[in-house]
């Protein structure tokens, strides 16, 4: 360390050393200020200035050391000094104080704290950069860190001082100027309607504060905008997806004016080329692999021949089924404007749909983005020249691909692979990492990748896939494994490697919205984008791209966009569970074991197998496991996963149970219909009380039942009792990690 930033570190260990040892705080108390009133008052009317000076350099002495009492001397600066010159000193104490503290944190710890925590400090940083004085000065009008606190943090930020001095004096005015007040108040030493109005003012300070500062940031963003008078609706929603959907119904219920506008078709990706007809085809491929099986289930004669296109037919007919209830005709009945072509945000409040009978210009006083996501298609070479399908075109297919390559082993690659390989198709599913369904626990995926194999799909694990080869009507995948290339031929090449949402096109760019890292749009805790009237949900926001969390955003974002002037609502994201729907199909909600451990979360392991259980084995669907993670030495749960047939129902139960904070022994509790899949649950729990179980407690519950019997003394029970607190030791077998 160098001569200057070792001298610093001394003054300032110095400094607190003394407040401490000489017990400086007493004197910065009210109390302390009230017994010596009269005299203060007096020193005061005698040497003005002098006092004002001192007051002032002791003020500062405190904020640049970082010590308590500053907001104590702040009421005294108003009780002494009066309403304006008290606001004057404490200003400029403050802000000369806070600025101190900043340049002595900077030059002491910022290097140290830069290089070993760079990665943490990354975020602040780009809030500096992005938001430049306006990110200091939101801090210092909601005062919900101590204000020492952003003093030495942001002194390890690469803020400028000069701007962090005039920006702390600007944002912490308001705050001064209420605690002032409030000092005048207490100096008459009666509770007054003043002094009622100072602490009321003080409690809402945080309120005004962000009122002010969101005011601040509208002004900002709107600034080169011009608002319309008036505005034909209250809403217009971009995309009839199911954030679409479920956003414009809410604003419809409200009796707000919506319109809803999209391109394509109602429904968006789940209803045409996602959850429905994916659903369809793995529903009647798994029917036609039961049929297979037939035998084993007593049946003489079976047949496993299938017509593919009469069970894309049937796709098809179930897309009709379901579509009504995302029809025009519904919403237009619900009171909706439907409006069919290309909408693109021209102004905050403006959106230009480019119509069958030409442009149209929809003036709203809010906006909501639900513009959905699209598969993404990785830059193989080759890839363009074979042609390949996606999730959103392989339902245009008629007859059956003999050789199907899957790129991609996460929930969409998986269904289609194994959907495919029943229909008939000699499927090979390549992965570029270690196993399939990653986001799961290593266990789950042996078990599927097991089924897999059995059922003959051709997994290659830990291969990437490098380029594709068409030679006449020839096709091959070439693929990299273990430093050597190995190639498979194929007829059709499906690309499931994932989704990226839909940002281009409509205008984001003009306005100048920003995406995130994951490229979708960048939102707050609200939903809340960069303008505060335009707001985005679904796969578009992120995080998660299933259709139920679509659903729960738009609630989020419609009550928001049309109420949020009166009070905005977080997303709450706390139980969020969703299934991929393999045979067996996989389910969950919350932690599983490979984010607990790395996370260093304490938890407790409890399983329970599915091949114990009646239905299950009547169904001939004996297979998969319940495992449940708790906090240790509790009946909290943590998260859930279900492996085995209808799990995606079965997780149902844990889900309400998170969300409403009831644990283990509620499930265990409450009554399961027998003979039921859900019966799993119930002894999952059952399992973990069973885990809860120590060794002493059983000793002494059977020292219990041999006294009364007749088969022991007294003596031996009294004993196991008191043995009984030593001999924790569980008496079944349950996995604990610390973390």
């Amino acid at each position: 360390m160098d001569k200057k930033r070792l001298l610093v570190l001394i003054v300032v260990l110095a400094g607190a050393a003394a407040f401490f040892i000489f017990d400086v705080r007493q004197y910065l108390t009210l109390a302390f200020f009230e017994a010596q009133r009269a005299r203060i008052d007096a020193l005061h009317a005698a040497h003005p200035v002098e006092t004002a000076f001192a007051f002032f350099s002791a003020y500062v002495a405190v904020t640049a050391l970082s010590l308590p009492g500053a907001a104590a001397m702040t009421l005294v600066g108003g009780a002494i000094f009066g309403f304006w010159i008290g606001t004057l000193l404490v200003s400029f104490a403050s802000s000369i104080g806070a600025t101190l503290a900043f340049l002595a944190s900077r030059l002491v710890l910022r290097e140290w704290v830069q290089a070993r925590f760079g990665e943490r400090m990354a975020a602040i940083n780009a809030g500096i950069e992005k938001e430049g004085a306006f990110y200091l000065f939101a801090l210092r009008l909601v005062p919900i860190f101590p204000f020492f606190v952003i003093n030495l943090l942001m002194g390890l930020t690469k803020i400028g001082t000069l701007r962090f001095y005039w920006v702390s004096q600007l944002g912490m005015l308001l705050g001064t100027m209420v605690y002032v007040y409030a000092g005048t108040q207490l100096g008459q030493f009666r509770v007054s309607a003043g002094l009622v109005v100072a602490f009321t003012l003080i409690g809402l300070l945080p309120l005004i504060g962000k009122r002010i500062r969101d005011a601040i940031k509208a002004r900002q963003v709107y600034a080169k905008w011009k608002r319309p008078d008036a505005y034909e609706f209250n809403m217009v929603v971009i995309g009839a997806g199911s954030g679409g959907l479920v956003s414009a119904y809410i604003a419809a219920a409200t009796r707000a004016k919506v319109a809803l506008v999209e391109q394509h078709r109602m429904g968006g990706d789940c209803l045409n080329t996602g959850c429905v007809p994916s659903k369809a085809l793995i529903r009647s491929a798994k029917l036609l692999s039961h049929v297979a099986r037939a035998r084993e289930f007593g049946v003489a004669e079976a047949s496993a021949q299938v017509d593919f296109a009469q069970v894309m037919d049937r796709v098809a007919r179930v897309i009709r089924a379901v579509e009504p209830h995302d029809s025009v005709a519904r919403y237009q009945a619900l009171g909706v404007d439907c409006i069919e072509g290309h909408a693109r945000i021209t102004t905050p409040w403006t959106v230009e749909v480019q119509t069958a009978s030409g442009p149209r210009t929809l003036t709203t006083k809010s906006i909501v983005i639900a513009a959905g996501a699209r598969p993404f298609v990785p830059p193989i070479p080759g890839l363009d020249r074979a042609g390949y399908l996606t999730s959103d075109t392989l339902w245009n297919l008629r007859s059956l691909p003999p050789r199907l390559v899957v790129l991609g082993g996460g929930p969409i690659g998986c269904e289609l692979a194994q959907a495919f390989v029943r229909l008939g198709s000699r499927v090979t599913q390549v992965e570029m990492a270690p196993r399939l369904m990653m986001r799961e626990d290593p266990d789950v995926s042996d078990l599927v990748q097991k089924r897999f194999r059995d059922e003959g799909i051709d997994l290659r694990l830990e291969h990437r896939a490098v380029r594709v080869e068409v030679e006449g009507e020839a096709k091959r995948l070439v693929m990299e494994c273990g430093g050597r290339e190995v190639a498979v031929e194929f007829d059709q090449i499906l690309v499931a490697v994932g989704r990226v949402a839909n940002t281009a096109g409509y205008g984001l760019e003009e306005l100048g919205i920003g995406t995130t890292a994951q490229r979708t749009i960048e939102t707050d805790d609200a939903l809340q984008t960069l303008y505060p009237n335009i707001y985005a949900c679904g796969d578009v926001a992120g995080p998660f791209q299933f259709t139920h969390t679509a659903s729960h955003q738009a609630w989020y974002a419609a009550v928001n966009a049309l109420f949020g002037t009166f009070r905005r609502f977080k997303a709450d994201y706390r139980v969020i569970p969703w299934s991929t729907f393999t045979d067996p199909e996989v389910a969950r909600v919350g932690l599983n074991e490979t984010e607990a451990r790395s996370r260093s979360i304490p938890h407790t392991v409890t399983t329970y197998g599915i091949d114990d259980l009646d239905r299950a084995i009547a169904d001939g669907e004996a297979h998969g496991f319940v495992k449940v993670l708790t906090a240790p030495g509790t009946d909290r749960i943590l998260g859930a996963t279900i492996v085995g047939e209808h799990a995606g129902d079965l997780i149902a139960e844990y889900v309400l149970a998170m969300k409403h904070k009831l644990g283990l022994n509620k499930i265990l509790g409450t009554i399961h219909i027998y003979p039921t899949m859900a019966e799993a649950n119930k002894y999952a729990a059952g399992a973990w009380k069973r885990g809860t179980v120590t060794r002493g407690q059983w000793a002494a519950l059977e020292a219990l039942q041999a006294w009364r019997r007749g088969a022991g003394g007294l003596g031996a029970v009294l004993r196991a009792m008191l043995a009984m607190r030593s001999d924790r030791r569980p008496a079944y077998e349950q996995t604990d990690h610390a973390g």
